[in-house]
């Protein structure tokens, strides 16, 4: 490996390009600890609400903030990028959570890691190229209509025993649960959602995260008053106290080293045939949690004019997701939510992301019982415009407007796919239809056209445009026995030919062998690809049958 490209997979390289390299000024800090703060207030109620849309109490959410968030920003490679729980990873953790409880979901986690530090290894981090954008808008889409589904029980307060774990079952319950409804935890989570939507229009650079939990947190005191009951983090989540107490919400503690699958919860052990039941997940895991924080960069290249080290952030994302279990924190990836946040609030290198994290843990220890008086609606709240935002819908209705025809097909299919069924099976099932598809319209491109030159009646003249790969070879070569049948030569042009595949090579020795007699087929202007392939395969003049040319001008002058 040169030492520029190995140079480019190591990890740290947004940390040092960004405060090593350049010069970092106490300026520099300033704008990182505003920015820091803010994404801070942020995500704060976003990783509790989303490690509890994961199947697992709300700290889990603050210690995987905390501790990907920090270990992340050190050895990734995109310097404004900042690691959490995210939205898109709720679709895969809640299944495995509920399956294998919080130390089977750790022990996924760490698999993914590893994953993840063997794409960046191996260079993968330039193939989010390769994915198609209705299959990446189709399997997102899909997600924010699962996660939003996912919402309705805590935002109405719906008495619900158990949640179907299938889609289409999983609405049916919602829908004869809606009797059930809390008027209290209602009223709580429209008015924390209204604020949320209304507060961008004012005008205001505080993030509206704050404001809406505020806004809800006081009208629930309201309905409190009133003597009804409103579920909160505290009401629903309690853990064990070192005396062997009950204590209820959130554990006033920093992260604490412990090995994954010792964590308290149902019973996991591990052995080869649960890290085997776990390994599809995992797997799932790491292609979401690569495809997220490689999107999240391209994002922010586009908002600042940067380039972020592809492989390097894989390696990063992988080390964060192997540490974070030892101190309980779930999967993480880069959030483009609060990344492009960060970038917004003036950030300049990763220290903003440190900063973030730091203020995380601030939080777990002066405001833990506050956070506990948190309501679960409002908290809803807060995922369903996470999920709207990540359903994308402007670019879903544009492309529904715009785009051709198998581009709609793949997308819709994805998306369906996504909610019906899970993401691993909506993204290869989009990509190999994506690829057919373009296949199919690429092979449409390659045509014979007839040259514009004078020749007698029983010679042709015609030109190859297109690449003769498997897909395209044997229509075009068909067309051309078809037309040997009533001439004496035919001349192929192959100027416009740029690869010949194994495919093709197999349709052009057919051809030469089913040639009528007394047919002669002249090739000329063959592009290198195409030569190489022929003089690989053995290809060989045959005289009065196959003749190759430099040109046209020899072809038609011989």
């Amino acid at each position: 490996m040169k030492r520029s490209t190995f140079s480019q997979t190591l990890p740290f390289r947004a940390l040092i390009d960004a405060c090593w390299r350049e010069k970092y000024t106490l300026s520099r800090l300033s704008r990182d600890t505003v920015a820091g703060i803010t994404v801070g207030i942020i995500a704060i109620p976003l990783a509790m609400a989303l490690a509890i849309a994961s199947g697992v109490p709300p700290q889990y959410g603050l210690y995987t903030a905390a501790v990907a968030g920090i270990v992340i920003a050190l050895s990734g490679g995109s310097r404004y990028s900042v690691s959490g729980p995210t939205a898109a990873f709720v679709v895969i953790l809640y299944p495995v959570s509920q399956q294998f409880g919080l130390a089977g979901l750790l022990v996924a986690t760490l698999m993914s890691g590893v994953f993840l530090v063997l794409f960046g290894l191996a260079r993968f981090g330039r193939l989010i190229e390769y994915i198609p954008l209705p299959v990446t808008l189709g399997f997102t889409s899909g997600i924010g209509i699962t996660i939003a589904t996912m919402q309705i029980k805590d935002f109405f307060g719906l008495e619900l025993a158990q949640v179907p774990e299938h889609y289409l079952p999983k609405v049916a319950a919602l829908f004869g649960a809606l009797p059930t409804a809390h008027m209290g935890d209602a009223l709580v989570g429209i008015v924390t959602l209204a604020v949320l939507i209304l507060w961008p229009r004012l005008g205001i650079r505080l993030p509206g995260h704050l404001p809406a939990l505020l806004a809800g947190c006081g009208v629930m005191a309201l309905v409190m008053l009133t003597g009804s009951e409103v579920a909160t983090i505290g009401s629903r989540f309690h853990y064990l106290l070192a005396d062997g107490s009950q204590g209820n919400g959130i554990p006033q503690l920093l992260p604490q080293f412990a090995l994954p699958w010792h964590l308290s919860g149902p019973a996991f052990t591990l052995s080869w045939d649960s890290l085997t039941a776990l390994l599809p997940a995992a797997f799932s895991m790491a292609m979401l949690g690569a495809i997220e924080s490689l999107l999240c960069a391209v994002v922010l290249d586009g908002m600042t004019g940067t380039r972020h080290n592809a492989n390097s952030e894989l390696l990063g994302q992988g080390i964060g997701n192997m540490v974070a279990p030892f101190f309980g924190g779930i999967t993480a990836t880069a959030a483009i939510a609060r990344s492009a946040a960060n970038v917004r609030a003036g950030a300049t290198s990763p220290v903003s992301a440190l900063i973030h994290a730091l203020l995380v843990l601030l939080a777990l220890l002066a405001l833990a019982p506050l956070l506990s008086w948190l309501p679960l609606s409002a908290m809803a709240a807060l995922l369903l415009v996470v999920a709207w935002n990540m359903s994308e819908a402007h670019k879903v209705v544009a492309l529904l407007r715009r785009a051709p025809k198998d581009d709609i097909i793949v997308m819709l299919l994805c998306m369906s796919l996504t909610v019906l069924f899970d993401m691993v099976v909506a993204i290869s099932v989009g990509i190999v239809l994506a690829s057919l598809l373009f296949m199919r319209r690429i092979a449409r491109m390659t045509t014979l056209v007839a040259l514009p030159v004078s020749v007698e009646p029983d010679v042709a003249a015609l030109r190859v445009t297109g690449p003769l790969f498997f897909a395209a070879a044997d229509r075009i070569f068909s067309e051309l026995l078809e037309m040997a049948q009533q001439k004496r030569v035919i001349i192929l042009q192959w100027d416009a030919v740029p690869v010949l595949d194994a495919g093709g090579l197999d349709a052009f020795t057919r051809v030469i062998e089913k040639l009528p007699a007394g047919c002669e087929l002249r090739i000329c202007n063959v592009e290198f690809q195409p030569l190489r392939t022929l003089a690989r395969a053995g290809i060989q003049p045959i005289p009065g049958r196959l003749t190759f040319y430099p040109d046209l001008s020899h072809a038609l002058a011989a």
